[in-house]
This record gives structure tokens, sequence and C-alpha cells, in this order.
């Protein structure tokens, strides 16, 4: 049976006081737990008494176990979290959780309702975030709250409704086979074949410059993705243009007499290729195409595996996208293929007119046709009828 009570201390002249604030007695398993209520009110502290005595009664834990996990120990969960799993955005992570802590440090996970993950978003928005940014870092949190809610025992007791904002610069850039050509021709002869494959086969660059030796069967013609973001790995047939930069790539290392397990080696020849930034953006601006990105490349791939005639799940499983919403965006529709479109179903309907027409002037044909037949069998009957009574 829990009780209401003010605990009495021993003052610094030793005389003994009692507390102003009521604290609560109760018991969970046999255990005694004692808590501050934090009121010198009687009726509140004797509600805080029945919540708590209610909470265990349904099977829950008391809520003093939840008043104490702060989101910085939640963070520190979801930092492990990523460890444990082997997550490649580790990276990522830790921007996000730098603003989050900006704001949520050293608050009390019961403090984390709606209204103060409203006021965070409004934050970062008068920060000048961008939408897709702020969703990223409450993606972090809502993953950092599961988390706890899922521990054993658990940390969290409800986890807020975190709404997503709306996200309006979802990317549509893509090359044409001009521009390809224009940036591939600016680039240090070292990247142009990086490029060639992701303009082929929409591969992330990370992908691309990881390859090794071992993943490339020239006799077969197929090359093997085993680093990709989704930890699906991919076998990927050659074509002749592909075929002829793993070719080159094979021959240079050997004039060279570089010995390396890599097939894009960097200029230096002491490992591969990483980032080029800087290359990449003078070629564009060259080519005159500034702004667009190597990513770019994958939605370019895609687009061109769907329009020469490939199924949406062959193209699928070149470019490496499990889902089909995120293909969908890498599927990008311009005004051009909105007018072919346009051009083809005319071209269907004029056909099908036609043909329409055709099978009219043809029933008209074979009525005709019946109707003559007709009347000659009616002709030769009657003739053979009157020479029958003549």
């Amino acid at each position: 049976m829990g009780s209401v009570y003010k605990p009495k201390y021993r003052d610094k002249d030793g005389t003994m006081k009692e507390s102003a604030v009521w604290w609560i007695k109760y018991y969970r398993n046999g255990k005694p737990y004692r808590e501050s209520t934090k009121t010198t009110k009687i009726t509140e502290a004797q509600r805080k008494l029945k919540q708590r005595e209610g909470e265990i009664v349904h099977g829950r834990l008391p809520g003093i176990y939840f008043d104490r996990i702060t989101f910085n120990e939640l963070a520190g969960d979801l930092r492990e979290n990523y460890f444990i799993e082997g997550r490649k955005s580790a990276n990522r992570l830790e921007l996000s959780l730098g603003h989050l802590k900006a704001f949520f440090d050293g608050k009390r996970v019961i403090d984390i309702d709606t209204g103060e993950i409203g006021r965070y978003i409004r934050k970062r928005l008068e920060e000048g975030a961008a939408n897709a940014t702020i969703n990223r870092e409450l993606s972090a949190l809502k993953r950092m709250l599961n988390l706890g809610k899922e521990a054993t025992p658990p940390k969290v007791a409800t986890v807020p409704k975190i709404a997503s904002l709306k996200e309006d610069n979802v990317r549509q850039g893509f090359f044409e086979l001009s521009e390809f050509h224009a940036v591939r021709d600016a680039l240090p002869k070292h990247l142009q074949g990086i490029m060639t494959i992701g303009f082929h086969f929409g591969c992330r660059l990370q992908e691309i410059v990881t390859l090794q030796w071992p993943q490339v069967d020239l006799k077969r013609g197929v090359f093997h993705l085993l680093v990709t973001k989704n930890d699906e790995a991919r076998t990927i047939p050659m074509d002749a243009e592909t075929r002829a930069v793993f070719e080159a790539q094979r021959e240079h290392q050997r004039k060279m007499e570089i010995v390396l397990p890599w097939v894009f080696p960097n200029e230096n020849g002491t490992g591969h290729v990483k980032r080029f930034d800087r290359a990449w953006k003078a070629a564009c601006k060259k080519a005159g195409v500034p702004g667009l990105l190597f990513h770019d490349l994958r939605r370019t791939a895609v687009r061109n595996m769907i329009r020469c005639g490939n199924s949406e799940s062959v193209a699928m499983k070149i470019s490496g996208h499990k889902t089909r919403s995120v293909f969908d965006r890498y599927n990008i529709i311009n005004d051009r293929d909105l007018k072919q479109a346009v051009e083809r179903q005319e071209r269907y309907l004029e056909s099908q007119s036609a043909e329409a027409d055709g099978q009219s002037l043809g029933k008209v044909t074979n009525l005709s046709e019946e109707k003559e037949s007709r009347k000659t069998y009616k002709d030769t009957n009657l003739n053979s009828f009157s020479s029958t009574r003549l």
C-alpha cells in the first residue's frame, strides 16, 4: 500500500525539520520506490501516487523510470546502434545530432512532446535549413525515441507524433547524350571511364571508384558490384563502350607497370580515385552545363533504360533501386518525352481509325455482295419455277 509523506531532515544547526514538499512511496514486485512529487499540495501528491499505482497495476513501468532519461542518453544509444549495425551514414547522423543537441541538450525525454518538436522545426526553418535537411534530423530523433521505447527495460513510454515537412527540392537533373559527351571529354583522362559507367548503368560513384579487378570478368563480359549502398551485390553485363573502358584501364596499368587492385587508380597510382568535385565542376562549366551533379547520371541511366524499352524491374535491377517510390523519382520526364507520347498516341489512333474504316468498308462490300447474291439466287429460282409451270 502506497503512502504520502513529508520526509524529515536535520538542519545545519542540528535541529530536525520537515520538508515542505510531499513525497510518495509505492511498491512494484515487492520493491519500494520513493519519489518526490515536487509539490506542496497534498491533493497533487495523492494524485501522483494514484497515477504510479495505476501504472503498476496495468503492467507498465512507473513514470519515474522515464523521468530520468535525457536526450543525451538516447543520442548515445543511437550512435551505438549505428556502430553495431555497421551503418554507412554515420557522418550524416552526426550532422543531424549536432543540430538536435543544440536544441534538446540535457532535456528530459518526457518533455520532448509534439509542441517542443514543433518549436525545433520553427527554429531550424528560421535558420534557413531546407525541408529535406530538417526531415533527416527529425528521422534521427524519431529513430532515437523508437529505440528507447523498444529497449529492455524501456526508456521511452510513448513516442510523440513527428510529421515530416513537404520536400519540394527533389532534383530533376539529367544528361542529354550531347551533354554527356561534352562533360566527359572535358574531364581528365583518368576520370572519363568512371563517368561512362555512371552514364550507362546509373551506378553510384562509390560503387564505381571502389571497383577491383577480381570483380571484372572480361571473358564473360560482366562486372560485379559488391560494395553497394543497399548491401546487395549486383552483376551487370558490359556493353561495347564500357567493355572498352575496362580494357583501356587494364592496358594503361600494364604500360605504367602499376600493380593495384583497383580498376580506377588515382593520378599518383597510390590508391583509387575518391572524389573529384573540382574537376567535375570545371568540366561541367566548360561543357556549358554548370550545376549538374555526378549523381544526375543515375537519373539519366534510369531514364534511358526505360525509354529504350527495358522493363522497370530490369532497370531497377541494374541501377540497384530497391523501392519503386525512389525509382519513380529518378525516372525523369521532360517536355520532349510528353510530346513524343502525344505523337505516339496520335499515330496509334490514326491506325485504329484506318483499321476501323477498312472494316466498315469490308462490311459494306460484303453486304452488297450478299444482296447481289440473294437477288441472283431469287431470279434463278423464279425462272426455274416459271419454266416448270409452263
